[in-house]
């Protein structure tokens, strides 16, 4: 992070020097007026029943807190630097079941030298106490602009840099733009690349079989822990001999966009784009368990609750995975979209969205959105919308317990499977263009709220609430 923040300033510094030097030449708009400061805050929750760390199956109770600081400033009439500070935390009752033994162990707090604590127990329906329930996400984004003295011609840089506990992401790009027909056509084309790394984190009985062998029921963590098979016996014979480690944890991905925007008329405009993805590395993700259908079970906890275990009621025992996701190390994503935004009257906007998706994984995907912003005054405007979405599985993908050991690729992750989607929302927005209220040497230009409710046909539910404020130093 620290040598990011040190090319920042160096960027700032030859921009500067870049501002006095075209302080002497012929007057002219400035493309920003001043420097504008965005702060977003948003809350979201969601709920389900297919855990992909589960397998397929258990909670899937998510919350997540994220806020941003976007800064625009001008560094002299032609250029703008903008920086974009993040951070997210989050709790899930999903990722904490990476280790879901509660009462020994690294959820309970016994080591491996700790064999002095309680038969540790978990279930997939409820989070446990281990340290992977939370985590937090940073990330900053700077890019720089720069138009022309016509400004019919744009072009753009940006580099990026996000960690959380197990991913780290770095990621560069730039584009361009260019406007004609008066204005009233542009073409823009833009290219990114980001170089990601994993430090994967297993499910902790494949964690201790890497790291003891096939004699790990009786070394480490399940030293002393009593394994049970589907009769609710003590078992000895768990062995999870598909699961190898990943040896390669990188995962880059690499983007080329087109658009293209018309103005049509005097109250219609339409744009299209198009994007070209490709995806390399590890696209799996090491914590999503998975189950074979032609593999016996086995279990930790409380052996009464297996004739139950896929059902709610399942409050104290915990099957052990077979092996984790394993997805292709490769992926090619193709999404084309089009816009149309109509100016009814002064009263009455309409902008509609519909997107194509269609990948080498075998999903397909459509997306059809419309939002409807209503002027109430010259300061408020309400806007309700609505998004659809449906695509098909991929051919990977299979519920829980349903793929075979001898398969090559496999995943119950639910984000892949085959399921539809309604998304209703409100958003309302004031706008105040004198900045009548000030904090210090900020009035404040914008105020915008959304609310939005999700709704997927495989039962998860999610709300998601945002606030956006808008200043501009004066």
């Amino acid at each position: 992070m620290k040598k990011y923040s040190i090319v920042i300033a160096i960027l700032i510094s030859c921009f500067s020097f870049a501002q006095d030097k075209d302080s002497t030449a012929t007057f002219k708009k400035r493309v920003l007026d001043a420097t504008e400061v965005d702060y977003l805050i948003s809350y979201y929750k969601q709920d389900g029943i297919h855990s992909a760390v589960s397998g397929g199956m258990g909670s899937e109770k998510l919350t997540d807190l994220a806020s941003n600081i976007v800064v625009s400033m001008p560094l002299n009439a032609d250029d703008i630097l903008t920086v974009d500070v993040g951070i997210s935390a989050y709790t899930s009752a999903s990722s904490s079941n990476i280790n879901p033994f509660n009462g020994s162990g690294a959820s309970g707090g016994g080591g491996d030298d700790d064999k002095n604590v309680t038969e540790p127990y978990g279930t997939p329906w409820l989070a446990s106490s281990g340290a992977s329930a939370e985590d937090q996400l940073v990330s900053i984004n700077a890019n720089y602009s720069h138009s022309s003295d016509s400004r019919n011609f744009i072009w753009n840089a940006d580099v990026s840099f996000s960690n959380e506990y197990d991913y780290t992401s770095i990621g560069f790009g730039g584009g361009i733009a260019k406007l004609f027909n008066e204005k009233n056509t542009e073409l823009s084309l833009k290219a990114n690349a980001y170089l990601d790394q994993w430090r994967p984190i297993y499910p902790t009985e494949l964690h201790e079989y890497s790291k003891y062998g096939s004699n790990f029921l009786n070394a480490g963590y399940f030293a002393g822990v009593t394994v049970y098979d589907e009769s609710a016996n003590s078992s000895t014979s768990y062995l999870p001999s598909k699961f190898e480690p990943w040896q390669t944890v990188n995962r880059n991905s690499y983007s080329l966009s087109f658009s293209f925007s018309q103005i049509l008329t005097k109250k219609l405009q339409a744009s299209l784009f198009f994007d070209v993805l490709q995806q390399e590395g590890m696209l799996s993700t090491p914590y999503h368990r998975i189950y074979f259908a032609d593999k016996p079970n086995y279990y930790i906890g409380q052996t009464q609750y297996i004739p139950v275990y896929e059902t709610a009621e399942n409050i104290g025992v915990y099957r052990l995975a077979d092996d984790v996701e394993r997805l292709p190390s490769t992926r090619f994503k193709v999404p084309i979209g089009i816009r149309f935004n109509y100016y009814v009257n002064e009263t009455l906007k309409v902008r509609t969205y519909y997107r194509y998706y269609s990948d080498d994984w075998g999903i397909t995907a459509h997306t059809a959105n419309i939002e409807v912003p209503f002027k109430l005054s010259d300061q408020f405007t309400v806007y309700p919308m609505y998004r659809y979405y449906t695509q098909t599985a991929s051919k990977y993908f299979a519920p829980f317990e349903t793929h075979l050991s001898t398969e090559e690729y496999y995943t119950s992750d639910y984000d892949l499977s085959k399921f539809s989607s309604n998304q209703y929302g409100l958003g309302a927005s004031y706008v105040d263009i004198f900045t009548k209220a000030h904090i210090w040497k900020f009035g404040l230009k914008n105020i915008d709220f959304r609310y939005n409710h999700y709704s997927r046909s495989d039962t998860l539910e999610a709300d998601i609430a945002s606030m956006a404020f808008k200043f501009i130093f004066q």
